[in-house]
C-alpha cells in the first residue's frame, strides 16, 4: 500500500471544507440532530414543534437554493414534486379555514417538497449518498443502544405494566420515533453492506452486515408491529433484487439470530411474542383496543372524505371534523407514560395513515398527486435496483419501501418527520 492511497488528516480536511461539500454534510448534520432529546414532558397538542433537525433542514433548503442556479433538477422531480405542490395548495385556498390549513400547507410543503428537492441537490456525487447513510446508521446505533439500556433497566416508555418499552431519546409521546430511525438504519447499513461486498471490501462488509444485525435487537424491544413489518418488507425487496440467494441466506441468519436473542437470553421474550401474535388477530372479531382505534380513524377519514371528495377539508382541519364522523367507541386519546415523562392521555389528531390523511384533507387531487410521487420515485428506484446498480440504489429502494408500507399504519408528525424528506429526496436520485 502506497502512501497516497492512505486517507491524511490534512486531506480529509481539505475535503471537508470544500463549499461543494457542505450541502452534503449538513445533510448527514441533520439526520444526526433528530437525536437530539428535545423534553420528555411536552405538549404534545402544541401546534408547532420546531425541533433542532427542522432548523438545520430549512438551513439545508437555503443553501441549496444558492445551488439551484447552477445544477438543474431532473424534468421528472419538477413535475412530481410540482404536482404535490399544486394539489396542497389547491386544498389550501378549497379549505374550510384558510387561516387554519395555511400553517399546514407550510408544513406538507416543508416535508414533502422543499426538504427532499434540497437533499436531491445536495446529493451530488455517490460519496455523498454514502455519507448520508452512514449518518443513518450512526443515528440508529445511538438510539438503539439508549433503547436497550432503557428495557434492561426498566426505564424506558409505559407497555403492558411495566416500564420496558425502547423509545430512545425521543420520550413516550413520540413511542414510534426510535423504531423508525433504527429501521432506517438497519436498510441503510444492509445497502452499504452490499455495496461493500460488490467492491469486495470484506471487512467493511462483514462490519457494516453485524450492525444490520444487532439493531434488530432494539428493533424488536420497540414493540413495534408497523416497523417491524415496515422492515421485512424493506428488506426483503433490496435483498431479492440484487441477490435472491442471498436474500435467502439472510433469512435464515435472521431466525437463528432472534432465536438465539429471544430463546437464549430473553432479549424481551414473552413481550415480543406477545406482539407478534398480535399482527394475526389485527384482523379477528376482538383486535386490541389500539388497533381498534385505528380502524375506527380510518373510518372516519374516509367518512370525512366522503362529504369532501375533489380537495378535502384542508390541510390541518382532521381534528376541527373528527368528531362528527367519529363512532362513539373511538378514544379521546392513547395513554403515554415512562421515559422521562409523566403520565399523560395524547389525543388522536390524526387517522394514523398517511394516505387517508391526505385523501380526507387534500381530496382526490391531493392523493392522486401524492401516489404518483411515491409510484414515481419507487418504478425508478425499482429500476436502478434491479439493473443491479449496487447496494447504495438497493438501500434506497429499501428506505423508500419502508417509508411506504409505514404509511399504511402512520403519518407524518414528530421529530423524525425530517427522515420522510431524506428518503424521499435521495430515492429521487433515481429519477436522474
Amino acid at each position: 500500500m502506497t502512501l497516497l492511497s492512505i486517507p491524511l488528516p490534512r486531506r480529509a480536511v481539505r475535503e471537508v471544507r470544500r463549499p461543494d461539500r457542505l450541502p452534503a454534510l449538513l445533510a448527514a448534520a441533520t439526520v444526526l440532530l433528530v437525536c437530539l432529546p428535545t423534553g420528555g414532558d411536552r405538549d404534545v397538542t402544541a401546534a408547532v414543534h420546531v425541533t433542532p433537525a427542522d432548523v438545520a433542514s430549512v438551513a439545508l433548503v437555503g443553501l441549496c437554493a444558492l445551488r439551484a442556479r447552477t445544477a438543474r433538477l431532473p424534468a421528472a422531480a419538477v413535475v412530481l414534486f410540482g404536482g404535490v405542490l399544486l394539489a396542497v395548495a389547491v386544498a389550501t385556498v378549497a379549505s374550510q379555514d384558510p387561516a387554519v390549513s395555511l400553517s399546514g400547507f407550510v408544513r406538507f410543503v416543508q416535508v414533502f417538497v422543499l426538504v427532499p428537492l434540497a437533499v436531491l441537490l445536495a446529493l451530488r456525487e455517490r460519496r455523498d449518498l454514502r455519507l448520508l447513510l452512514g449518518a443513518l446508521v450512526v443515528a440508529a446505533v445511538i438510539e438503539g443502544a439508549v433503547g436497550v439500556e432503557q428495557f434492561a433497566t426498566g426505564t424506558g416508555a409505559s407497555y403492558a405494566g411495566g416500564s420496558a418499552r425502547a423509545v430512545g431519546t425521543f420520550g413516550a409521546q413520540d413511542i414510534m420515533a426510535m423504531s423508525a430511525v433504527v429501521s432506517y438504519g438497519l436498510v441503510a447499513a444492509l445497502g452499504l453492506a452490499l455495496q461493500a461486498r460488490a467492491e469486495r471490501r470484506t471487512c467493511e462488509a462483514v462490519a457494516l452486515g453485524l450492525t444490520a444485525a444487532l439493531l434488530l435487537a432494539p428493533l424488536a424491544l420497540s414493540f413495534s408491529r408497523g416497523s417491524w413489518i415496515a422492515t421485512g418488507c424493506a428488506v426483503a425487496v433490496a435483498l431479492v433484487l440484487t441477490d435472491a440467494r442471498l436474500a435467502l441466506r439472510t433469512a435464515v441468519l435472521a431466525l437463528a439470530a432472534a432465536v438465539v436473542l429471544v430463546g437464549g437470553f430473553g432479549l424481551g421474550g414473552d413481550s415480543v411474542a406477545t406482539r407478534l401474535g398480535s399482527i394475526a388477530t389485527v384482523a379477528g372479531s376482538a383486535p386490541d383496543h389500539s388497533v381498534s382505534d385505528r380502524y375506527d380513524l380510518w373510518a372516519t377519514a374516509a367518512a370525512i372524505w366522503r362529504q369532501h371528495p375533489a380537495t378535502g377539508v384542508g390541510p390541518k382541519e382532521f381534528p376541527q371534523f373528527r368528531d362528527a364522523h367519529a363512532p362513539l367507541r373511538l378514544s379521546s386519546g392513547s395513554d403515554t407514560a415512562g421515559a422521562g415523562a409523566a403520565f399523560s392521555r395524547e389525543p388522536l389528531l390524526s387517522p394514523h395513515n398517511m394516505y387517508l390523511l391526505v385523501l380526507s384533507e387534500q381530496g382526490l387531487i391531493g392523493l392522486t398527486a401524492f401516489a404518483a410521487l411515491l409510484f414515481g420515485l419507487l418504478t425508478a428506484a425499482g429500476r436502478r435496483a434491479a439493473a443491479g446498480r449496487g447496494g447504495l440504489e438497493a438501500a434506497l429502494l429499501g428506505l423508500l419501501v419502508w417509508q411506504c408500507v409505514d404509511f399504511l399504519y402512520a403519518d407524518i408528525g414528530g421529530p423524525t418527520t425530517v427522515l420522510v424528506s431524506f428518503v424521499l429526496g435521495s430515492a429521487a436520485r433515481s429519477l436522474a
